[in-house]
């Protein structure tokens, strides 16, 4: 049986821009907000309700301060509509999904941790057993080239996790510039950053093709 999954990332509060597939299973890896303001989230929520995908399941990103901050409870429960995942897992229609909104440091924004032990820690809490990888940032050398500053600037340590457990699907966003697809061995990288550099909300949610019999994920062509 094959299930359709749509991968979306980076809207910030501009959601209501973005043509939706209709799909079985919907992703997003975070920066649902602009600011990290609750109303935002509110938004945001309302804006799944009105989605026809069974299953839904988000990330926060390091614009989604509310989720990190003394507001997170308020947060969560706003986000209702949807799973979301803080270093935790969900098993959606058999598939093991874990979600973590943790990036290197950048300019203290939510969900920053240094380089090294830090990470390190945080992406050992990833299950052995996991199908569908969902981090807000990417890995060191994959879909994270920076136009601005000319060079990758991925996690590694997410890497080697990544190269222990093999997951099928690896989706994230946080490098708008990086978005597009990538299969390197037995998984399948997915940058669904919606914006732009430039924070126009034009790139297409990615859609995944997921055969149940197989356990092969495959990015769907777009229609011409």
């Amino acid at each position: 049986m094959k299930k359709k999954i749509v991968t979306i990332s980076d809207t910030h509060s501009l959601h209501n821009q973005v043509n939706i597939p209709d799909g079985d299973i919907l992703l997003c890896a975070g920066d649902i907000t602009n600011k990290g303001d609750l109303s935002d989230v509110t938004r945001f929520n309302y804006f799944l309700s009105g989605l026809p995908h069974k299953h839904k399941v988000s990330i926060a990103g390091n614009h989604d301060f509310c989720f990190e901050d003394g507001r997170k409870d308020h947060a969560r429960k706003d986000l209702s509509v949807c799973e979301y995942l803080c270093d935790e897992w969900v098993n959606v229609d058999g598939l093991k999904i874990y979600g973590s909104p943790w990036q290197p440091w950048f300019y203290d924004w939510a969900f920053n941790l240094q380089r090294g032990q830090e990470l390190k820690e945080k992406w050992a809490m990833i299950p052995d057993d996991t199908d569908i990888l969902i981090t807000h940032g990417p890995p060191m050398g994959i879909l994270d080239y920076t136009l601005m500053d000319k060079k990758n600037v991925g996690c590694q340590d997410l890497l080697d996790r990544i190269n222990e457990i093999k997951p099928k699907l690896h989706l994230f966003g946080h490098i708008h510039e990086g978005y597009g697809t990538d299969k390197i061995g037995e998984t399948l990288f997915v940058n669904a950053s919606t914006c732009t550099l430039r924070y126009q909300p034009i790139n297409k949610p990615i859609v995944i093709i997921y055969d149940s019999d197989t356990g092969e994920f495959e990015v769907e062509p777009e229609e011409e």
